[in-house]
């Protein structure tokens, strides 16, 4: 199972956001979680066919997670995100969670 989170963040605190991601978040993220990857948008706009989107667009920040299945995902997030270390890392995040316009996690299977 994986886990794909996409974040819409403050576009004027997003390279602060990234500098953030890169020296503190990263190294604990990885060390606690089986994180496939972490990925922040390029500086082209985005390629968006069909319905039109909302004021937000699309999400600038994803980060894939594997899990062997729901009951691993909930018991490990819900400790990995309530330790000190992370409170500590979080507390430098530029802006603070209101700066996390939209959070999504949504839940996949590989099927090829």
């Amino acid at each position: 199972m994986y886990e794909i989170r996409n974040y819409y963040y403050k576009p004027e605190l997003f390279e602060a956001y990234k500098a953030w991601a890169k020296t503190k978040a990263l190294p604990y993220l990885k060390r606690e979680l089986d994180l496939i990857g972490f990925w922040t948008n390029l500086p082209d706009a985005p390629q968006i066919n069909g319905e039109t989107m909302d004021k937000l667009g699309s999400a600038n920040i994803t980060w894939i997670l594997q899990w062997k299945d729901m009951a691993e995902r909930n018991d490990t997030m819900g400790k990995v995100f309530q330790t000190p270390e992370w409170a500590e890392i979080f507390k430098d995040v530029p802006g603070g969670i209101t700066s996390y316009l939209r959070m999504e996690a949504k839940f996949t299977e590989q099927i090829a």
